[in-house]
Parts: structure tokens; sequence; C-alpha cells
């Protein structure tokens, strides 16, 4: 049985918008800060423990386009992994590995945890973690919280049916500041 292991870069007023990317007032903003050398090897073993990706179209189009450029132990792992993207106009992906689903979220997300052994790792794709949350389709959440506050951007947090409850599995500050915990999902 899979699990949902939903990774984010976040500020303190939950901004997840465009931490590393382009079209966005503070681009590349994650950058800002230095994670330390600890930092950067939690998150390349978080990566690299993962079974499989599970991501939205904008991030698969970005991780698509630079994964395959890379060399190294991580890009293998993200070029040679199974790629799961939620996607209602992808029809034909270029990326090794890469299952297109098209159909109802929570039905293809539920297959896909009883079809895959081990973490699903969903990094980023803002709409799709949205849709897990609502859904409480998400086993376990990392989210490297950076020093800043941005006013405004995309927010991880929406409206949830319901009220949902985590368990602090871990804290760590790493580099300048930057607080990584991980909650896990209390029955």
């Amino acid at each position: 049985m899979g699990t949902i292991v939903l990774t984010e870069f976040i500020s303190l007023d939950g901004v997840v918008e465009a931490p590393g990317g382009e079209d966005f007032k503070y681009q590349d903003w994650s950058f800002e800060f230095d994670r330390g050398a600890d930092g950067e090897r939690f998150k390349e073993t978080e990566a690299l423990g993962s079974t499989a990706l599970l991501l939205g179209r904008a991030t698969y189009d970005g991780f698509s386009e630079a994964w395959p450029q890379y060399e190294g132990e991580l890009a293998d792992k993200y070029n040679s992994m199974p790629k799961y993207v939620v996607s209602s106009t992808l029809t034909n992906p270029t990326w090794p590995n890469t299952t297109v689903l098209s159909g109802d979220l929570v039905e293809e997300v539920t297959r896909l945890k009883r079809d895959v052994d081990g973490e699903i790792s969903v990094a980023g794709s803002i709409r799709l973690a949205q849709g897990l949350l609502a859904h409480d389709l998400v086993d376990e959440i990392h989210l490297m919280t950076f020093p800043v506050v941005l006013g405004h951007g995309r927010k991880l947090w929406t409206a949830t049916p319901d009220k949902l409850v985590w368990k602090l599995s871990e804290a760590t500050t790493y580099g300048d500041g930057v607080l990584v915990t991980i909650y896990q999902r209390r029955s």
C-alpha cells in the first residue's frame, strides 16, 4: 500500500507559489536562504526515498523539462522512477515512465495508493495538493518553511470539508533558519 507524501516549500504566511520558479513577483524566493548542507541532504534523502512521483500538470511540465538535463543519483532517480501526472489535457507525455491520470481524482489516487508500494511524493503541484488535502488523501506532510512573509501568492491551505488532525513527528532547523516539519495523519 502506498502513502501520499506531500512536500512543499512554504513561507511563514503560507505561500507556496513559485519558490524556485518564474512568473511571480518574488521569483526564486526560497533560494534567498541557505538551507545548509544538512538541509540539502534532507531534501535529497527525501526524494531518493520516494517510490513514485505524483504531480500536477504545471509542476510536471517544469520537472520534465529540467530533470533530463541533469546528471547524478537524484537525476537518475527522477528520470527513471514511475511518474503520475494529473491532467485532463496531457495526452502524450515524453518524460520516460510517465502515466497520465485523467479521471476522477479520488478514484485515481485511491487506486494509485493501492497499486504502488512505498512513498508517492507530491512535490509542489499546488492545485493537486489542495485537492488531495480536501479529500483527505494525504498521509504525510513535509513542510520546509522559510523565514519570510511574502504578503501575497497562492497558498497551500484552502477550505477543507472537515477538520483534519495531524501529528508532528519531526521538526528540524537548517541553515538560515529554514524549519522542516513532518506531520503524519492521525487516525
